[in-house]
């Protein structure tokens, strides 16, 4: 009980001052739920490209509602979308639900804290800005980060704290639905750790194919990476599959499943220093 004055301060401070992020991937919606810089609510779900803005706030206000949070207690939005054609029903669906603008991430939104080399940093996805400010947030510069989504992106940031470049290629279960659709006797299977390099069954084959080739794919371009940069950053996994590919990997050391929503609180919170 002599907790209770002190959690009852903290809701009283977060009520109306609570932040959404939204990760908009082509597969998966990743919603987070902040106040005050901590992390309340986590939800996925599947992204449907032809949502509206009226199916969205259904949806939104009964994740709210589920874990008893009401629209009224959020007061800002900041999203990355890599689904140009769902960007505005988000952004409008904001707009009608919580009453506030939302802050889509882009290279010029992320600037203050989002450095690059590219030579054209507009092309650059939301996500993998919002990957790089919070890698270099949380883990300092170099570092490199490997996000396992529909693609397999790799980020590199450099000793200056400069986001360089990096890697986009297809995802494992991308690569895993070409396989099957293109493969008449091949049924769809999960994709886990066969424990074995040569497949005893067609199914442990596939597996092993898949899942260590994925490994095998990423380690050999992150060690290519570090030859590039002549140094070995540290290497941070996140995305919905990085459990499944980086307690295999040798070359990645962290698994973080928020860095992306954390890139994007952080990105709006350097443009509203008063929610800090």
């Amino acid at each position: 009980m002599e907790r209770l004055p002190g959690l009852l301060a903290f809701y009283e401070v977060i009520v109306g001052n609570m932040l959404l992020a939204a990760d908009i991937g082509n597969t998966q919606t990743v919603l987070g739920l902040y106040a005050q810089g901590t992390l309340l609510h986590l939800w996925r779900m599947a992204t449907n490209k032809t949502h509206t803005a009226d199916e969205l706030r259904v949806k939104l206000l009964a994740l709210l509602a589920a874990d008893a949070t009401d629209a009224s207690q959020v007061d800002g939005f900041v999203l990355a979308s890599v689904v140009p054609r769902l960007t505005a029903s988000w952004v409008e669906a904001a707009r009608g639900l919580f009453g506030c603008e939302a802050l889509n991430v882009n290279a010029r939104t992320a600037a203050l804290l989002f450095k690059t080399d590219y030579h054209d940093p507009e092309e650059i996805g939301a996500d993998r800005i919002a990957d790089a400010v919070a890698a270099v947030s949380l883990y300092g510069a170099p570092v490199v980060v490997v996000d396992f989504g529909t693609a397999t992106n790799i980020e590199v940031i450099d000793r200056r704290g400069v986001f360089v470049g990096g890697v986009i290629a297809p995802g494992m279960e991308t690569s895993a639905f070409a396989l099957f659709s293109h493969a008449a006797r091949l049924s769809a299977i999960d994709l886990i750790d066969p424990h074995t390099a040569i497949g005893g069954n067609t199914a442990q084959a596939v597996q092993a194919g898949i899942v260590y080739g994925e490994v095998e794919r990423v380690d050999g371009l992150v060690r290519r990476i570090f030859a590039q940069l002549g140094y070995e950053p540290p290497v941070i996994a996140t995305g919905g599959l990085a459990p499944a590919v980086a307690r295999l990997s040798t070359t990645i050391g962290t698994i973080n499943p928020e860095l992306t929503l954390e890139g994007l609180r952080l990105v709006f919170e350097a443009q509203a220093p008063e929610r800090h």
